[in-house]
């Protein structure tokens, strides 16, 4: 494999890692298995992303240094296999480390919220996606009893 390839896999590897434990992951996670599935198997390669990210996190980020770099070597490993396998995926890895997204991505959007209104009795959330999420509340102050 050509120097410029390994540097690559090995910048890919690093921003991967560094995306795992970011805030961002969520955001990036589908854009980036589809980049690496190139059409294949995307199932299989979303879940070594989620078992790679739970175990960095497990690990509580990069506390534990030796852990992350073996964590970033798997897939540096698994990014030259995919460079030597598919030279297409250079752009989308080159896009990915510039920022520019992964492809697919959507374009950002700027969001305005305004809230009006009363005093609430109760979590304001704002999201882009939540899934399996549920809130026991107290009653507010002065709600009548429901027997």
């Amino acid at each position: 494999m050509e120097a410029e390839l390994m540097t690559l896999a090995s910048s890919g590897a690093a921003t991967l890692v560094g995306l795992m434990i970011s805030d961002a992951w969520t955001e990036v996670k589908d854009g980036i298995a589809r980049m690496l599935a190139r059409g294949k198997a995307i199932e299989q390669v979303a879940r070594d992303l989620d078992v790679s990210r739970t175990e960095l996190l497990q690990a509580d980020g990069s506390k534990d240094e030796q852990f992350v770099a073996a964590v970033e070597g798997v897939w540096r490993a698994r990014l030259q296999d995919l460079l030597q396998a598919e030279p297409a995926l250079a752009e989308d890895l080159r896009r990915l480390l510039m920022g520019r997204g992964t492809p697919e991505a959507g374009p950002l959007r700027e969001v305005h919220n305004m809230i009006t209104g009363g005093v609430q009795h109760g979590p304001v959330i704002q999201a882009g996606r939540i899934s399996g999420l549920a809130f026991h509340l107290p009653k507010p102050p002065g709600a009548a009893d429901g027997g």
